[in-house]
Order: C-alpha cells, then sequence, then structure tokens
C-alpha cells in the first residue's frame, strides 16, 4: 500500500496560518459577546435602581403629599441614581471603545485571510480595512449616508444607542435634583421650571463633550496599518 505523500512545506505554512488567524478570530467575537452582555447588565442594574427609586418616591410622595419629608428623601435618593446612571455611561463608553477595538482586530484579522486566499474577497461583506471606514462598514453602518448628513444625523443617531439614552435619563434626574433643591428653598415657579431646564441641558452638554472626547482619543495600536482604498 502505497504512503501518504506529506503536504509540501508552503502548504503547511498556510495551513497553520490559517488555524491561528481562525483562533484569534473566535476569541475576538467571544470577547465581543462578553462586551455586549455586560453592557446590557450595567444597563439592567441602572434601570433597576431607578425603577426603585421612583417607587419608593411615589410612595412617600403619597403620604408627605410632597412635602417637606419628600425633598428631604428624593434629593439623596436622586444623587444616588444620578451617581448610578454616571457611573454606567461611563463605564458604557469604556465598553464601546473596547468594542471597537475587537471590530478592528476582527477587520485586520480578515485582511491576513485575503492575503492567503485573495479570491475569498467577493464572499466578504465586512470590510477587511482597519481605518474608521472599514469599521462602520463592518458594524453595518454606511460611511457614505454617514457624510451626506454628517452634523443631523450624528444629532439624531446619539439618543439612540444606549449611553445617548441613558444620559437624557440622568439628565433628567439632574433636573429633577435641581428642582427639588429651589422647591427647598421656596423659589417661585418659573424658577424651578427655569432651574430644572438648566440642569437638563447642561448634563446633555457635558456629557456629549465627554463622549466626543472618547471617541477622539484612540490607542495608538488603533491606527491603521490596512487603510481602506481611496474611492
Amino acid at each position: 500500500m502505497a504512503s501518504e505523500i506529506p503536504p509540501s512545506r508552503p502548504e503547511s505554512g498556510a495551513a497553520t496560518k490559517l488555524q491561528i488567524l481562525a483562533t484569534e478570530h473566535w476569541s475576538l467575537l467571544a470577547t465581543r459577546s462578553l462586551t455586549y452582555n455586560e453592557s446590557l447588565a450595567r444597563v439592567n442594574i441602572f434601570l433597576a435602581i431607578l425603577s426603585g427609586a421612583v417607587i419608593a418616591l411615589a410612595l412617600i410622595a403619597q403620604a408627605d403629599h410632597f412635602g417637606r419629608t419628600f425633598v428631604a428623601i428624593a434629593i439623596p435618593v436622586l444623587l444616588i441614581v444620578f451617581y448610578a446612571g454616571i457611573a454606567t455611561i461611563s463605564r458604557l463608553m469604556a465598553l464601546n471603545q473596547a468594542d471597537y477595538r475587537w471590530v478592528i482586530g476582527m477587520n485586520r484579522l480578515r485582511h491576513a485571510y485575503l492575503e492567503l486566499h485573495p479570491e475569498l474577497e467577493p464572499h466578504f461583506v465586512a470590510s477587511p480595512y482597519d481605518d474608521l471606514h472599514g469599521a462602520l462598514q463592518t458594524l453595518g453602518i454606511d460611511i457614505d449616508d454617514v457624510r451626506a448628513r454628517r452634523s443631523l444625523g450624528s444629532i439624531f443617531h446619539l439618543p439612540q444607542t444606549l449611553p445617548g439614552m441613558l444620559t437624557v435619563i440622568v439628565a433628567a434626574v439632574a433636573g429633577a435634583i435641581v428642582a427639588l433643591g429651589t422647591v427647598a428653598l421656596a423659589a417661585p415657579s418659573a424658577v424651578i421650571a427655569l432651574t430644572a431646564v438648566t440642569g437638563f441641558v447642561l448634563v446633555l452638554l457635558v456629557a456629549g463633550i465627554r463622549g466626543r472626547r472618547s471617541l477622539t482619543r484612540l490607542s495608538p495600536s488603533l491606527q491603521p496599518r490596512f487603510p481602506s482604498p481611496p474611492g
């Protein structure tokens, strides 16, 4: 019986490379899954704290009829909710940065796949490039559509994200805290409304600036090594 012919060295090396790349790809996929799970868990924890605080304050309001006791209890309770919200938003931003890193890593692995087998390129939907354009393509975001409505699209897109949604809720909590503080000082209704709106808008602006800075501060390891071709 004829003995099997051992594979040639180039073919064996290519198979080993593919196995290593595939293992790393699955590792990044698992890490992305853990990132998503932690994001959802953080949001659920915050919503549970918010719901419990609202229910407790509603019961106190029924007993005290929104009197001084209610205000004295509501302010510290809402401060705790506000802290939990800020901590959750900060963690979500960090998780989004981590998720961007995993996407860039998978794009680089995809680029390595195509270096070994360039004939597979027509079968890939995700991008093999590790710049912003390639990351957005892998995430399913049309970069041409983003460029066409850059400012308007970002304004309406940010509140739909998890950090943006929670920022609106936390800003409303901040407005309620400021309003309760002015109520404790026996301020007029117009002043209460004005301070509540001011607190809401101020938190939105600070969170927006902070979020924008977090997106522009990328690690040197995420600088594009395989940028998208022009055009």
